[in-house]
């Protein structure tokens, strides 16, 4: 749970954007991608922290929801289905001691299976961090402002479009070429990545802090 936070709080810093809507957004290119299945698994998401209580079967409409709006309208060629287990949420209250404006989150593992075989693409799986979007209500702290229908609603729609930016990533599974551009994108919500950066800057600042022997010394 402590990697999770610290991600959080490095994912903070790098994502304030906001989502834009699929329907009027320009839909990037997936090749020969087509939805097949879209299922999602949220009976055994942790709370992490102080949070709204949601169902599992609420997390599951409206994910599975936000799946079907944004990637119904790819019509490639083949099949592939994405499955996604919810691991953990946070769906900001009033209050709380995570920071001065509360923001909600959620972490995701996601899976893509090419439907003609039956088979997960293993070495493609990743675990997604997911921060609401940032705007004049939501910078102050969602939990004031929002309900916790927006909240999940805004979560998801931030949880679909890192799906489309991991597809991307992995273009070469959909007959695209896949350039270093696309890689920083989707690293962007990698909780592995958020999580190692995170404790790479502990580790130096903690380095910094101390002084070495002849410094000490010296003083």
């Amino acid at each position: 749970m402590r990697a999770y936070f610290a991600a959080l709080v490095v994912a903070s810093v790098l994502s304030a954007c906001a989502v834009a809507d699929p329907d009027t957004e320009e839909q990037v290119d997936l090749g020969d991608f087509k939805l097949d299945l879209n299922v999602g698994v949220t009976d055994k998401a942790r709370k992490m922290g102080v949070t709204r209580e949601a169902s599992a079967e609420e997390w599951e409409e409206v994910l599975e929801a936000a799946i079907e709006k944004r990637f119904r309208r790819y019509e490639g060629n083949k099949l592939y289905h994405i499955s996604y287990s919810l691991d953990g949420y946070i769906l900001a209250t009033k209050g709380g001691r995570l920071a001065l404006a509360p923001r909600s989150a959620m972490s995701v593992t996601v899976h893509v299976w090419d439907s003609e075989t039956k088979t997960q693409l293993k070495d493609r799986s990743k675990q997604i961090l997911v921060l609401e979007q940032l705007d004049g209500e939501t910078f102050i702290g969602s939990g004031f402002f929002n309900s916790k229908d927006q909240q999940m609603e805004n979560l998801a729609a931030q949880f679909a479009k890192a799906v489309e930016r991991w597809l991307v990533s992995n273009g070469d599974l959909f007959g695209l070429d896949v350039d270093q551009e696309a890689k920083d994108a989707a690293a962007k919500d990698d909780l592995a990545a958020l999580s190692e950066k995170a404790q790479a800057t502990a580790a130096n600042d903690k380095e910094v802090a101390v002084p070495d022997e002849d410094e000490a010394a010296d003083n």
